[in-house]
């Protein structure tokens, strides 16, 4: 698989503070890459960096195969940003507002016009082709904000929080758009948000961003598998599951933590005792119902991980 976007040590320094700090990224070609964090964690700095809109204090970044900094101008025909609070012409119709991409980017109009009647079908505002976006909600915006990043047809697109401020079924849509962008046209998806079950849905990687930091890299079952997050999580479920049974099932060598209520018990191993578990259940009496290794959520994943990088920042102070 080809790297399209790397970092090695990227730094960027305001002052005294560190807004990015020595990061490592690799986003594989055709991808949906979560970038998360809170707010002040510096996805956006990040973001702006590999677009070279700032430079960094010190490391490297190369997206597309070019030097964002030496540059710019070969990775800006390449990629495609959707900022955090999308700007377009108010007085002018969605039409118009991305033929004005078009032509910044020297697209005859011959080419241009069918290329934006495909674009506004795909996020589904041909009807609203000629209105003027003053009189557009946020999320026909937003889908119009996609549609201009898609009228040069990148190879990345970078999304700064896409969906914030949208309503339930503005959501949905909008995250069938993004999917459709990487599974159909082969565009890789930079997305970074602070929304943990969007990200969760359709990033196929993820990396979790505290204070500038990059605290953890991965899917998500290799995120919910991790040693820092407790290893593997199994779910017994018998009949009639008593104390003792707990008790048995805790002393299996590799099981660190016993949870769960009613007939189901939760496991969290260094390793896979799924079957020692199961023999474990029959040779006590108890009839097996189910067996089964089990993610963790994001939400479970991200907290886990922003504590632990808070206790180490409270322990270094």
């Amino acid at each position: 698989m080809t790297t399209i976007v790397e970092t090695h040590g990227l730094t960027k320094r305001y002052g005294k503070l560190t807004a990015v700090d020595n990061m490592e990224l690799a986003v594989q070609e055709g991808e949906i890459y979560g970038f998360l964090g809170p707010n002040g964690s510096g996805k956006s700095t990040t973001i702006l960096m590999l677009l070279g809109l700032t430079e960094p204090t010190s490391g490297t970044a190369r997206v597309c195969g070019f030097d964002p900094i030496r540059e710019p101008l070969k990775v800006k025909r390449q990629v495609s940003y959707l900022p955090e609070n999308v700007g377009f012409f108010p007085e002018l119709t969605a039409w118009e507002n991305l033929r004005y991409t078009a032509s910044l980017n020297n697209m005859r109009r011959v080419d241009s016009d069918p290329h934006i009647a495909r674009l506004l079908e795909q996020v589904g505002l041909e009807r609203d082709a000629n209105r003027p976006v003053g009189q557009f909600s946020r999320g026909m915006r937003q889908r119009l904000g996609i549609a201009d990043v898609l009228v040069k047809q990148p190879k990345v697109a970078f999304l700064d929080d896409p969906t914030l401020g949208l309503d339930p079924e503005g959501i949905q849509e909008l995250l069938q758009i993004i999917e459709s962008m990487s599974r159909d046209q082969g565009i890789t998806i930079f997305l970074s948000s602070h929304l943990l079950h969007q990200v969760q849905r359709i990033c196929s990687r993820i990396s979790i961003m505290f204070r500038g930091r990059m605290v953890a890299e991965g899917t998500m079952e290799e995120l919910s598998q991790a040693e820092d997050m407790g290893g593997i999580r199994i779910e017994v479920q018998a009949e009639a599951v008593t104390p003792d049974l707990r008790d048995a099932l805790s002393h299996i060598p590799g099981v660190d933590k016993v949870t769960g209520e009613g007939d189901t018990v939760v496991l969290d191993c260094t390793e896979d005792t799924r079957a020692q578990a199961a023999q474990l259940v029959i040779s006590k009496g108890h009839r097996l119902l189910s067996l089964r290794s089990v993610d963790r959520t994001l939400e479970e994943i991200y907290m886990r991980y922003f504590h632990q990088a808070e206790d180490a920042l409270k322990a270094g102070s």
